[in-house]
């Protein structure tokens, strides 16, 4: 805590609702350089029992919202609506205003339990999850021979439909990686470099596929991203604005998981863990926003 006393004070000082503050800035005030982590992901600015200068500003009534690209944290006064996309060098688009849906309901516990009971009742659903899990934490969960890789890429395609017509490419790239000690970590760049794969000399990006095969290996720190989830973040940031992002930020894992940590902090779903949010939000797309084939 000691370090942080100077941070704490500045804050409880401060008078603006809405403002940026550098890191280097933080630094300064704490009288230390911050972790690498601090400029290189943006979790490392979530509160959680292990993000301790993030609980503290918390604590001071700020909710954070990243821009480590320019080496800043936007912080909103607890209560205070966010009216203005966020400055920065992508320059994101003024998000218009939209009707939100009459037959829409808003993100609340409520709603959470409710999906998460109608999970519970999906026998297709949950045993096939369950036949996963056990190949994801049983004899094949190491990622370091070709054989159980291919193994389980198999099922995951067969299982989700991700249209991968050759798995063995997408195993020898994913052996490649080395990947065991990054899924421990929750590394949210190995997403994208799993997707990230070459076939027949043409470059493909199997993005929704690298986060169901991180995220069966470690369920809370990788939500699974699909097209379900998008369409409801998409319409709740342009309804409620709970985010400024840009669509394509969701196309990016790490701002992907930014995102949706900034959702569940908006509509206070924090008792929640991610793999129960994947649960909810995708049901819910499913449900409200469905795919026009």
């Amino acid at each position: 805590m000691d370090k942080y006393i100077d941070l704490v004070d500045y804050l409880k000082k401060e008078t603006r609702d809405d403002f940026y503050l550098g890191l280097e800035e933080i630094e300064e005030i704490i009288g230390q350089p911050l972790p690498k982590s601090a400029y290189n992901y943006p979790a490392y600015w979530f509160p959680s029992d292990t993000h301790y200068s993030a609980n503290l500003i918390a604590e001071c009534g700020f909710r954070i919202s990243t821009d480590l690209k320019n080496k800043r944290l936007r912080l909103i006064r607890d209560g205070v609506a966010v009216n203005k996309p966020q400055v920065s060098s992508d320059k994101p688009k003024r998000v218009r205003t939209y009707q939100r849906k009459e037959n829409v309901p808003e993100p609340s516990e409520e709603q959470v339990e409710f999906w998460l009971h109608r999970w519970d009742e999906l026998e297709d659903y949950t045993a096939q999850e369950d036949a996963i899990d056990r190949l994801f934490h049983g004899e094949f969960a190491k990622n370091d021979n070709l054989q159980n890789i291919l193994i389980k890429c198999s099922v995951l395609n067969d299982f989700y439909s991700t249209n991968i017509f050759k798995i063995y490419p997408v195993a020898k790239h994913i052996l490649s990686l080395n990947i065991d000690d990054r899924l421990k970590k929750g590394d949210p760049s190995l997403v994208d470099d799993i997707a990230k794969v070459s076939i027949n000399n043409k470059d493909k990006y199997f993005y929704s596929f690298a986060s169901k095969y991180c995220s069966h290996h470690n369920q809370l720190d990788f939500p699974i991203y699909d097209s379900y989830v998008h369409k409801v973040l998409k319409y709740y940031r342009n309804v409620d604005r709970f985010f400024i992002f840009n669509e394509n930020d969701l196309k990016v894992y790490s701002r992907f998981k930014d995102i949706l940590i900034q959702f569940r902090s908006f509509y206070k779903l924090d008792k929640y863990n991610l793999k129960e949010l994947d649960k909810y939000l995708w049901q819910f797309g499913k449900e409200y926003f469905p795919n026009n084939y």
